[in-house]
């Protein structure tokens, strides 16, 4: 079949030569546009961290990290979840870094939401290595899967295991609020900062909760999709955190329980923007990762 296809392109006329060339090629060009667009740096603008007092935490030996600086593209869990890693621009190999995992809603991929986020650039200039993963199919076992990114990494770059921080939108936000909740996973994230995740308290009222963490929610009034399903999510953190029932106001449409045991931070933070949006808090979002990792 294939062959008699090249034979009409052979005997066609210009005209028709010049159209199955077209409809030769069209697939091939499209899946390098694809290719490309997963896999490229146009939206990857990287800061320099000011190490300081952080270069005296836990430390990698010289050497024993082969993971290079700047913008890394197509990194691959074992059942092939892509992934794009950025480092600040003067990464230090020997410094154990932060680490904030980004999950990204369905119908879109690691490159799409790093654009949408827009959190390289102040991540990495607060010292923070980031990583963007593609968005499976999402499952149990896929959720598991993309658990395994931050230990995966921890092997290449110097990373501080007790500092990994994961977030992500609509079902990477649900994928980050997961991991904190299931029996195989809730022992990698220190913090979490789901958006507009899709589980309410129906979703989560059988589950026994964790250890007490660090919980920042976000999500919108005006998010038609998953109504109300923050306010709920925040209320069942902070039972299991063993805050205070009423949270307070402490600005940017984020309130914070009281009294949470351990002392760790439990924050309810409502915009107005629709379902599909990225709320664009990064720099609270970024300040309450800060304060919790220390």
């Amino acid at each position: 079949m294939f062959e008699d296809y090249l034979d009409k392109l052979k005997t066609a006329t210009p005209f028709w030569s010049t159209v199955f060339k077209l409809l030769f090629l069209l697939p091939i060009l499209i899946m390098l546009i694809v290719f490309f667009s997963e896999d490229n740096d146009e939206h990857a603008q990287i800061g320099s961290a000011s190490y300081g007092a952080q270069s005296a935490s836990q430390q990698c030996a010289v050497g024993m990290r082969s993971g290079e600086s700047g913008a890394l593209n197509g990194e691959s869990t074992l059942e092939g979840i892509k992934y794009n890693v950025r480092t600040p621009l003067n990464y230090d190999p020997t410094v154990a870094h932060p680490l904030l995992m980004v999950y990204s809603p369905a119908g879109s991929n690691r490159a799409k939401t790093e654009k949408t986020t827009a959190l390289t650039l102040k991540a990495t200039t607060a010292g923070f290595i980031i990583a963007y993963a593609d968005h499976p199919d999402l499952s149990p076992t896929s959720t598991i899967e993309l658990g395994t990114i931050p230990g995966l990494m921890a092997k290449q770059w110097c990373i501080d295991e007790k500092r990994v921080f994961v977030t992500g939108h609509s079902d990477g936000g649900t994928a980050a609020m997961a991991l904190a909740f299931m029996s195989g996973t809730k022992q990698i994230p220190k913090a979490i900062a789901p958006s507009a995740a899709g589980i309410d308290y129906q979703d989560l009222r059988d589950h026994k909760c964790p250890e007490p963490i660090p919980v920042m929610i976000m999500h919108s009034a005006n998010d038609h999709l998953f109504p109300k399903y923050g306010q709920q999510t925040s209320g069942w953190w902070a039972a299991c955190n063993q805050c205070e029932p009423i949270p307070e106001k402490i600005g940017n449409g984020c309130m914070a329980y009281s009294g949470c045991a351990k002392g760790v931070k439990t924050w309810y933070c409502e915009g107005d923007k629709l379902h599909a949006q990225w709320p664009g808090i990064n720099d609270t979002l970024l300040e309450f990762l800060v304060s919790v990792g220390r």
